[in-house]
């Protein structure tokens, strides 16, 4: 790649449209070449290094329904401020529309021994102006201009490297646009984290996982797995309808089986039918026909719901670092809800140390797996685990090639405490060794908070001693503040030296915002 890429406002633009898929894809590839000298040179703190952050949300995720929303998961990331510790870095971070400066100090004011004006100095901050929900990295290549705006702000395209949330091809032509390396997951390994892709990799390797069938299209393909799985297991009385591209579980449907004809009975065909047209969404605003019609398109599978009187959905969070080594990050025990309980809306780290060494176990064939395919990046695996008679049973059921709901609580703990996870005990622990445990939302919501801005909630903060104390690494760290005015909703992340300490200033944070709140909106004015 040459600076000639970058010398008219347009010239990406006609560039990109003038290439073929395979000729991009052989760009890309030069370009993630460079990626294992860019990581190299982290290390040596140059002063011209330089992170890119375009934290584009390109899913079909059916809650993005607005602008608003979709701002608030691009700021989820502004964590990555606090890698503006190092004093040399320099950070670009993109969005879709401006960020509230006070919203910046307050995430600026975490970071430990700067001094937030120098690191202010080191921080770009660009907006598209463009509040649509359409993924961040589409407005960006929409717009030539601004692409080339960014690119002018890289020091030194042999020390940069972009960082993504998630990576389709739009991603791979951002990076490619601006002429640096993307550390994340090839595009081209993204069927592997489909609902399918993940249950053939999971079989090939010889990882536990319910019993189902992946690669269906329809209501008829579907009646014909369950028929296969209920000679299989004719005790089975619920499944999971999956979408292959689903979020958060909102792809996910619930099939009851219980009182269905025998197996192998005349007529159980037109029942099993029957209790798939009656199947219970996830996602409360998604009519059937529209359900099925993205089953259509995008395919999907069907897996027997595990079930047990003590349940739970832990998750590995892993990642693999140019050179291909394979690192073991952390776990996690989900926090579930929604409609039946499929629906992500916050953690606990670490995992239960009853089960978090078998899921790592597991989780670390997958890794080596994908560093052979040569995966790059964050990722994570979820699993249902069951308690029996003889103890645990882990069942893999999802493989994300991207960064999720774990990652920011986790990476902000870390940033903050430069703290480790320890594999072997499954506990994380400071340079000093001293313990920490934290609780994570993404979905403490009220219309009552719609009452309040950003400031607002920074003065909650302030008089209520909410914030994090650096000085005993505990406390609390708020994130999707920009919609909280409008959605009603707002994130955080507590932290404590135990379990029960986390679970206790999450409980304090959560009721003292929301009592606030409260009291804010009995004290609003009558109207005339």
């Amino acid at each position: 790649m040459t600076g000639d890429l970058w010398t008219a406002p347009d010239r990406t633009e006609r560039v990109l449209s003038a290439l073929t898929e395979a000729e991009r894809y052989e760009r890309f590839d030069l370009l993630q070449e460079r990626m294992a000298g860019v990581w190299d040179a982290m290390r040596r703190n140059h002063d011209d290094e330089s992170v890119i952050v375009v934290p584009s949300l390109t899913l079909d995720k059916t809650e993005a329904e607005t602008g608003t929303l979709m701002q608030a998961y691009e700021e989820r990331f502004l964590f990555l401020l606090i890698l503006l510790r190092e004093p040399r870095l320099r950070m670009v971070y993109v969005t879709s529309m401006p960020i509230a400066p006070e919203i910046i100090e307050y995430y600026l004011s975490l970071l430990p021994g700067v001094i937030p004006s120098h690191a202010r100095a080191r921080l770009s901050l660009i907006s598209v102006d463009d509040a649509s929900a359409v993924s961040l990295s589409e407005k960006l290549l929409a717009r030539p201009r601004l692409l080339q705006r960014i690119a002018d702000l890289i020091p030194n395209r042999m020390r940069s490297h972009l960082v993504p949330y998630n990576t389709t091809e739009l991603e791979r032509d951002v990076a490619i646009s601006l002429g640096i390396p993307m550390y994340a997951a090839d595009p081209r390994l993204a069927p592997l984290g489909s609902k399918s892709g993940c249950r053939r990799l999971f079989a090939e390797l010889g990882v536990p996982h319910p019993l189902g069938k992946e690669d269906l299209r329809s209501l008829d393909e579907l009646a014909d797995a369950l028929l296969t799985m209920r000679a299989e297991r004719p005790t089975m009385d619920s499944v999971i309808v999956k979408l292959n591209e689903g979020v958060s579980g909102e792809g996910n449907a619930v099939v009851r089986l219980k009182g269905l004809p025998a197996p192998g009975a005349v007529g159980e065909r037109d029942e099993v039918l029957q209790r798939l047209r009656e199947m219970e969404l996830e996602s409360v605003t998604t009519p059937f026909d529209v359900y099925i019609a993205k089953f259509a398109e995008n395919g999907g599978i069907v897996e027997e719901r595990i079930v047990g009187d003590e349940l739970r959905s832990p998750s590995v969070q892993l990642r693999v670092v140019p050179g291909g080594k394979v690192e073991l990050l952390s776990t996690h025990d989900q926090l579930l809800g929604g409609a039946s309980g499929q629906s992500y809306l916050g953690c606990v780290f670490p995992a239960a140390p009853e089960y978090a060494r078998m899921i790592t176990e597991h989780a670390a064939t997958i890794g080596q797996r994908l560093a052979d395919e040569g995966a790059l990046g964050r990722f994570a695996v979820d699993f249902v685990v069951v308690r029996g008679a003889v103890g645990w049973s882990a069942y893999a059921i999802e493989l994300n090639l991207r960064k999720g709901g774990t990652t920011h609580p986790f990476l902000t703990l870390q940033f903050l405490t430069d703290g480790r996870y320890d594999p072997q005990t499954a506990l994380f622990l400071t340079p000093s060794g001293q313990e920490k445990h934290l609780v994570a939302t993404d979905h403490l919501e009220s219309e009552l908070l719609t009452g309040l801005g950003p400031a607002d909630l920074f003065d909650i903060v302030a008089r209520n001693g909410l914030h994090f104390d650096q000085s005993r690494q505990v406390g609390i760290v708020f994130h999707m503040i920009s919609c909280l005015t409008e959605r009603g909703r707002l994130g955080l992340t507590a932290v404590g030296d135990s379990p029960a300490d986390a679970d206790r200033r999450y409980r304090d944070a959560s009721r003292i915002v929301l009592a606030e709140a409260e009291q804010a909106f009995a004290e609003r004015p009558l109207p005339l």
